[in-house]
């Protein structure tokens, strides 16, 4: 993704034969809001030797002088990974329609110790101290996820660093690395090659094991090209994740336009083969998401919706201080509850939770737990989203609170699909993750539901899921929004803010 000369683009992998995994090439969009798009002709086609097996992931890179610079991993004809440069064959077009693929392809290859397999996808450049241009690509050694480093001054001779700019032993292949710098007191994105005071970085994998994002905010050192996480206990890998749900391959990309970054993720399927086959289409790309340091918690990232997605926003209706018993279901007079944006504030009786004896469940997991019909003392609460009348489909997405027995207690997110369809071919899981929760914080949930797709921020966006559903009975005007209080102990007071939200105006670039 970048933003040149007005346009929003986004390359992306696609198959244009099948709804599979298979030949891959550069599909390209543009948009002026990040919201509404315009499918452009292919950026570039698996036509060369060294790309024969598939053009995948890449990034660009704005110079100094305004031109653009694109590095790609291309599967050669033997399916040996390497690093490919591309460049605009008009820099004057504003909407990049022809590229240029560097005559002398590849640019880089596997280096020695490193399988032919595992030499992919490079970061957007950054500027060194010294002038030169550093880029990292993804990697392993046996079981330890690495991201190599690389330093270059034309983008077609390269220097490769002695060390790693980071590596974590048990996390395998490191895919789509991404590399960023943070502010730690500004409330806006920094570009890509800030460093200095008030500046922390982030390095972002996706781990090919388990097929996650995973994040972590550290310390970078622009002399020898490493990085040190701030906290080694949750290091890239093991720690946190951009999204608990079904969200892979995400990428970030400054956006001078508005002085923000802008990451986006991949949203996969989750019915089965058979079914992306019949409906002729699979994979979607989220929301974009701004993102920024959490300076509250100093251990987050918090994301959220880019603000344009407000512009779908269609009539709203607001419930104020709506009081849901323990063990009750209040439902929400919403028309149609298939296109909505929520906002949803819960706010906990304080003298249950004082009276809330400890208990076994602060060893409590979302993905391991009963999921909203596990009844806890404080928990669960929150939405039940694309519901049919009868909640024989439903998505909860809640809060569960614990209180241990030394008094602490802990606040936990998750999305319940257990029973989000009645089609058996689904995903059904439970995803969620801790969220921190600080002193005078309200409960607060923003959730976009769309047909299929519910995406849910909690806390301002430090922990976000995102649920890929497939309802049958709970869909256009069947669909319900519910609140819902299955805590056993607990009394909950919600005050919410629903729009309907209309579609987004997807189509061809006219006369293309």
């Amino acid at each position: 993704p970048l933003f040149y000369k007005g346009w929003y683009h986004l390359f992306y992998q696609y198959n244009p034969d099948a709804a599979v995994w298979g030949h891959i090439v550069w599909g390209h969009a543009v948009s002026k809001d990040l919201i509404h798009w315009l499918h452009l002709p292919l950026a570039m086609a698996a036509d060369q030797w060294y790309d024969k097996n598939g053009v995948w992931t890449g990034s660009a890179t704005i110079l100094h002088d305004g031109k653009i610079v694109m590095l790609y991993t291309g599967s050669t004809t033997e399916g040996v990974q390497v690093q490919n440069l591309a460049y605009p064959a008009d820099q004057y077009d504003p909407l990049l329609v022809h590229w240029v693929k560097y005559p002398r392809n590849p640019v880089l290859v596997p280096p020695p110790g490193i399988g032919p397999n595992d030499f992919r996808d490079p970061t957007t450049a950054w500027l060194t101290s010294e002038g030169k241009w550093r880029i990292t690509i993804g990697s392993k050694i046996n079981k330890t996820g690495i991201a190599l480093v690389y330093d270059t001054t034309d983008f077609i001779n390269y220097e490769m660093l002695d060390g790693l700019l980071h590596a974590v032993p048990g996390t395998g292949m490191w895919e789509c690395v991404d590399f960023f710098p943070v502010s730690e007191t500004e409330n806006n994105g920094l570009e890509t090659s800030i460093k200095g005071p008030g500046v922390k970085h982030v390095v972002k994998a996706s781990l090919d094991d388990d097929r996650h994002d995973y994040y972590a905010i550290g310390t970078y050192n622009d002399r020898n090209g490493t990085w040190i996480p701030d906290r080694p206990n949750i290091d890239v890998g093991i720690g946190l994740r951009y999204d608990y749900g079904i969200y892979y391959a995400a990428k970030t990309f400054y956006d001078q336009n508005k002085k923000r970054r802008v990451l986006w993720g991949w949203i996969g399927e989750s019915d089965s083969e058979a079914a992306d086959v019949k409906k002729g289409w699979a994979s979607v790309q989220s929301i974009p998401r701004t993102i920024l340091f959490d300076k509250k918690t100093g251990t987050h990232l918090l994301q959220w919706p880019v603000e344009e997605i407000d512009s779908l926003r269609l009539k709203g209706k607001e419930f104020n201080q709506v009081r849901i018993q323990a063990g009750s279901v209040v439902p929400l007079d919403i028309d149609s509850a298939t296109q909505l944006d929520i906002i949803a504030e819960f706010k906990i009786d304080s003298d249950a939770l004082e009276k809330a004896t400890g208990s076994s469940d602060a060893l409590f997991d979302c993905a391991t737990s009963d999921g909203a019909a596990e009844r806890g003392a404080l928990g669960p609460f929150g939405l039940l989203v694309l519901a049919d009348e009868r909640l024989s489909e439903q998505t909860p997405v809640y809060f569960y609170m614990t209180k241990g027995s030394d008094g602490n207690l802990k606040t936990f997110f998750c999305n319940d699909q257990s029973r989000s369809s009645k089609a058996s071919d689904v995903n059904k899981h439970i995803y969620g993750s801790l969220v921190p929760v600080l002193r005078g914080e309200n409960l607060s949930i923003r959730i976009l539901v769309d047909h299929s797709i519910i995406e849910s921020f909690g806390q301002g966006g430090r922990t976000v899921i995102t649920s890929r559903v497939y309802p049958t009975k709970a869909i256009y005007g069947a669909a319900k929004v519910f609140l819902f209080n299955n805590a056993t102990e607990l009394n909950v007071t919600a005050s919410l803010k629903i729009w309907q939200m209309n579609s987004a105006f997807i189509q061809p670039y006219p006369n293309l």
